[in-house]
């Protein structure tokens, strides 16, 4: 085996230590416990309540004797739309909570500063952190939009399967957008609330941007969400935008995760 065999060898095996300390953490942390959790707990509520929401009001009274509650079904895919809506908020607000400490608590406790003195590149710090809370943010979203597929099916009718698993990428590359931008923030800044507050503003920004500009904006990340609800719905108008909105997201996602690396292993970023 060559030297640079050799040296790739022990760099892959040294990221897996990165990884694993990442993703036992979440372990010890019931991280990998209750955000799939909350999940789930969205996904079944969302099909169920809209279901059952007509005898949800019958019952709940104040209401004049001979009234008739009459509110329209949803089609199947309104309703899984209606779920991405649900993470679009609390999911975004709880993916973000979950990663604000990742290197703002490490640095702030001396732990960063121990692990990089060692031959452990900055850039294996931060991608092993973002590698485990993007693996948390897709396995959560799986269980909970895969809960609410099946009571969709259930109360509601047949999606296609396709359809399901597209949104669900589209979904996850815009859920993998803010755990980056939530470890980018951890890395600038010291406090955890303030790098969790700086990537939901962040997100909102281009949410707006998209929303309010939609004939400039449609490549943009901000319009991915959006994309995926078009997407389950089977109503996309545009693939090529869908496709540069993608691609912009990735490339934001790299340009982000090269700046907190950089960030971090800069003279004035950790302390020694």
């Amino acid at each position: 085996m060559s030297t640079v065999q050799l040296n790739r060898t022990k760099g892959l095996a040294r990221w897996t230590a990165m990884l694993q300390k990442e993703l036992l953490e979440q372990v010890r942390s019931f991280k990998l416990v209750w955000v799939p959790l909350v999940f789930m707990v969205l996904g079944i509520m969302q099909p169920l309540s809209t279901y059952y929401m007509p005898l949800i009001l019958e019952k709940a009274g104040n209401l004049p004797t001979g009234t008739v509650i009459d509110i329209p079904m949803p089609s199947a895919v309104e309703v899984l739309a209606s779920t991405l809506q649900q993470y679009g908020t609390i999911g975004v607000l709880v993916i973000a909570l979950v990663g604000m400490g990742a290197v703002s608590a490490e640095r702030n406790s001396g732990i960063a500063s121990l692990i990089l003195v060692k031959p452990i590149p900055a850039w294996f710090f931060i991608s092993s952190k973002w590698a485990a809370n993007t693996i948390l943010a897709w396995v959560a979203l799986l269980l909970g939009y895969g809960a609410a597929y099946y009571y969709t099916i259930v109360l509601f009718g047949e999606v296609k399967l396709v359809l399901f698993l597209n949104s669900y990428l589209v979904y996850g590359t815009w859920l993998t957008l803010i755990v980056t931008l939530t470890i980018l923030f951890s890395t600038l800044l010291r406090s955890g609330a303030g790098a969790a507050f700086s990537a939901i503003g962040v997100i909102l920004v281009l949410s707006l941007s998209a929303s309010l500009l939609p004939k400039y904006m449609k490549w943009s990340p901000g319009a991915l969400s959006g994309y995926a609800y078009q997407t389950v719905m089977d109503s996309i108008a545009a693939p090529m935008m869908v496709f540069w909105s993608l691609a912009s997201t990735v490339a934001v996602i790299a340009a982000a995760l090269f700046a907190a690396s950089y960030y971090l292993k800069s003279s004035t970023a950790v302390d020694h």
